[in-house]
């Protein structure tokens, strides 16, 4: 068994209320660079190379010689044959004449005048540690312990020291060790029911699907060999359960601490948690947790967690290991268990849910909770640990990167919050300080205009792409395109902005260690101190795939740092896992994900074929129709009388998947005449989740009429739903799918261009067949399924299309007219 010294100490002595998001909380860059300046401002003082006077010494009075930063360390304790290594890492070793000294350096917002040596004793129990392991390791029978707090807006520190024999240190760290003893064994115990489960666990099916042992086998030599593995798997071949099991074999050999099944949306978690619980009735002893979004759990109508007012989060580290201890008797921690046991020990269902993310086995989450910087577990990957990432539709994954590294601020909440905090100066000046960098820089922006020649079409290239030196000066005028969204892009941080949120965080920080009475403003406060921490984290990633766009409108100002390539971003996040297979039935094509999305060069590839008999489906192509947005208006009743002709083969459902929902009402319209069997239903904006599931309740077997649904390509009907058997016979796609031309798009366009020369597939062309290829295998999900795809649009009989099309498409008919296509899906239905 292994554990680190943070985790110890919190497990055994953290006390008292439940600070969310507290104050320096989110400022994890800020501290690991006040760490390093304060280990290089000792170590020149500790190798003579200070400046002399008081900063020469090591803050006791003694002559300096050596500093030693960040010293790994590790203990091992028996007792009865059970073996328990403690882990850790010092922020510093000090030694001079005088000894040794252990230096833990703890970076804070407060004013150092406020602390004092009895501030947090978790720092002291910390930093005791460190000193107990070191002297152990050297031999030495006493040591120095040192506090070093750092001011992180000031740079300023201030230092308690206290001095140490070693048995003084041994029996505080046996005393904790032999408090933990109890929970540890349980652990262990658990571990070892666990693994002999999982050895003895079969493959849950009699046979494998073909495609899914390759799959099993390729994800397993992952896990073992701590590779990136990006596998296209069609539906059918079962890629929940043959990406689980492998995990789950190489877990109980000690090749992972804990596996992460990471999802974008709440079906696919659900699918995850059924194929988890089909092992579980097999024989899987295995601990469990879904994580469940905060809005979605929390226990009080106002969602405010202010110890004051919330008494889950008053005393809740009081009360939070009783609760642990009491709910690891459970193995499936869904979010029903978890707010059961909240409600039993009065605790924060979702901090009560992180916290036990410390022992679960797998855990079940959004992909933000690994590769999101303002969110993602600090508490396990700052801390370092061999785990396993399953991230399932990574096909998802491009737009949500972008979207997580990415940071946007509007100056209009800016402006009531100024407002609303008049009565208190301090804070209101750094609000103050942003109100007036944002009016600058929009008098900046709406004053900056295109050099002549600036916009200018380039040969192959539409007027609306922005040049690399249009972006390189902050001269593309995004207005003069036509398109709507932002007026223009630079590729420079806003410097005077960044100064601003910097001086209202610091504000904000004061105010709110303050425990001021709480203002009918409290929440509006909050948010934009959280969107100015994030605003400023994204900044510091700040490079050359980023560029800043602003939007500057009669009364408002839009900024945002936006993340054009993901890839680099991306690399840094999947460091957190030892292994990560990302895998998805539409990862196509392959080089565009790796590239965008982390992969190296030794990253392991896999492309199954679908398991599924070719005969099942019958894929038609009508490439006489062109859907440009410009022709639309001259093809409604063409696309309804192919739609009429799709459908006429025989009575069922059919799902139409159009580009917008302009086109969908349109053609919904000339509908109406064309088939008088037919009933259209059609997806609506806005709709919630149970209006979705009214709506695919339709969808029933066995109908006496047809029903077609209309619904939006790469919308909530485009992929991630199940209509087996006769629930769906067939689908029609009416267009390529292109993204919707937009500034942003532009943007990413120009910068793939400019990078690699494939400026247009990388914006539009493969995330837009991507949502094809998700459309059509809505169509077959098991082997027993038959229906039709047709395809509608000219460009899919383009080479460059046809290249894209996966192996199961090889055989396909190309349909002129009505009549071709009448008579190609009876006679497939005959």
């Amino acid at each position: 068994m292994r554990i680190s010294v943070r985790r110890l100490v919190e497990f055994l002595l953290r006390r008292g209320d439940l600070q969310t998001g507290s104050v320096g909380a989110s400022r994890t860059l800020d501290g690991i660079r006040a760490h390093q300046q304060v280990q290089k401002a000792a170590g020149r003082r500790l190798s003579g190379k200070g400046a002399g006077g008081p900063d020469a010494s090591d803050g006791g009075g003694h002559a300096a010689s050596t500093y030693l930063p960040e010293v790994t360390l590790s203990y091992l304790y028996q007792e009865g044959g059970f073996d328990l290594e403690l882990k850790g890492r010092a922020d510093g070793i000090m030694q001079n004449e005088a000894g040794v000294c252990v230096d833990e350096i703890k970076s804070t917002t407060l004013e150092l005048d406020r602390i004092e040596e009895t501030y947090n004793a978790l720092h002291w129990a910390q930093a005791q540690c460190y000193a107990f392991m070191y002297a152990i390791q050297q031999g030495l029978d006493e040591i120095g312990v040192q506090l070093t707090y750092v001011q992180l807006d000031t740079g300023d520190t201030k230092l308690f020291r206290k001095h140490f024999r070693l048995n003084e240190l041994s029996d505080f760290v046996s005393s904790l060790i032999r408090d933990y003893l109890a929970w540890a064994l349980r652990l262990h115990g658990w571990r070892e029911e666990r693994d002999a489960s999982i050895g003895r666990l079969k493959f849950p099916f009699d046979i494998y699907r073909p495609g899914q042992r390759e799959l099993v086998i390729a994800v397993y030599k992952t896990a073992k060999e701590g590779k990136k593995l990006f596998a296209q798997a069609p539906t059918g071949i079962g890629k929940t359960m043959a990406t689980l099991f492998p995990a789950l074999k190489a877990l109980a050999e000690g090749e992972s601490q804990t596996i992460f099944y990471l999802t974008a949306k709440t079906i696919t978690r659900t699918v995850a948690e059924k194929a988890l619980t089909d092992l579980k009735r097999r024989g899987l002893a295995l601990k469990t947790l879904t994580l469940t979004a905060k809005g979605k759990t929390c226990l009080l109508p106002d969602k405010n967690c202010d110890p004051e007012t919330c008494s889950s989060a008053r005393g809740y580290y009081d009360r939070l290991r009783l609760a642990m201890q009491d709910m690891f008797s459970e193995e499936s921690w869904t979010r029903f268990v978890i707010e059961t046991y909240a409600r039993k020990h009065n605790l924060c269902p979702f901090e009560f849910s992180l916290d036990m993310a410390n022992w679960a086995d797998l855990i079940i989450c959004d992909y933000n909770y690994a590769f999101n910087p303002r969110v993602f577990l600090r508490r396990l990957f700052l801390e370092g640990g061999e785990y396993t990432f399953l991230v399932d539709e990574a096909h998802n994954l491009v737009d949500r990167a972008r979207e997580m590294f990415s940071a946007e601020l509007s100056q209009e909440p800016w402006r009531h919050l100024k407002w609303l905090a008049k009565g208190f100066p301090r804070l209101g000046k750094g609000i103050a300080e942003v109100n007036r960098a944002l009016a600058k820089e929009k008098k900046r922006i709406e004053t900056l205009k295109p050099e002549s020649g600036a916009g200018q079409t380039q040969p192959g290239v539409q007027k609306t792409q922005p040049t690399a030196r249009e972006i390189g000066l902050g001269l593309w005028n995004a207005r003069a395109s036509g398109i709507t969204g932002w007026n223009k892009a630079e590729k420079t941080r806003p410097a005077n902005l960044l100064k601003a949120l910097r001086k209202f965080v610091q504000a904000a920080e004061g105010f709110l260690r303050q425990k001021a009475e709480h203002t009918p403003w409290q929440e509006e406060f909050i948010e934009l101190y959280f969107q100015a921490l994030g605003f400023l984290r994204t900044a510091e990633g700040y490079d050359d795939h980023y560029v800043t766009c602003w939007e500057s409108g009669p009364a408002d100002l839009k900024v945002k740092l936006f993340c054009l390539d993901p890839s680099c971003r991306m690399k840094e996040a999947l460091a957190r896992a030892k292994a990560t297979v990302l895998f998805s039935a539409t990862l196509s094509p392959m080089t565009y994900f790796m590239k965008v999305l982390g992969g190296e060069a030794d990253s392991y590839k896999l492309r199954l074929d679908s398991p599924f008999p070719p005969e099942n489906r019958l894929l038609l192509i009508d490439n006489h129709i062109s859907t440009l947005y410009s022709r639309r208006a001259t093809t409604y009743h063409q696309v309804a009388e192919r739609i009429a002709a799709a459908v006429s083969g025989t009575t069922g459902n059919y799902l139409v998947f159009f580009p917008s929902y302009e086109y969908l009402r349109a053609v919904c319209q000339e509908m109406a005449g064309c088939q008088s069997m037919t009933e259209v239903v059609c997806q609506v904006p806005g709709m919630g989740e149970a209006e979705r599931e009214d709506f695919l309740a339709l969808f029933t077997p066995e109908r006496k009429e047809t029903l077609v649904g209309f619904v939006l390509m790469g919308g909530i009907f485009g992929e991630g739903i199940d209509l087996v058997g006769e629930r769906l016979s067939g689908a029609v796609i009416v267009g390529v799918g292109l993204p919707q031309i937009c500034r942003e798009r532009e943007l990413i366009r120009s910068y793939y261009q400019e990078n690699f020369g494939r400026g247009f597939e990388f914006a539009y062309m493969y995330p837009g067949f991507n949502k094809v290829l998700q459309a059509a295998g809505r169509v077959i999900r098991t082997e027993t399924d038959r229906g039709i795809v047709l395809l509608i649009d000219e460009r899919f009989g383009r080479l460059t299309y046809r290249r894209l099309f996966p192996r199961e498409w090889s055989k396909v008919d190309y349909v002129t007219d009505t009549r071709e296509l009448e008579q190609a899906v009876r006679g497939f239905w005959k």
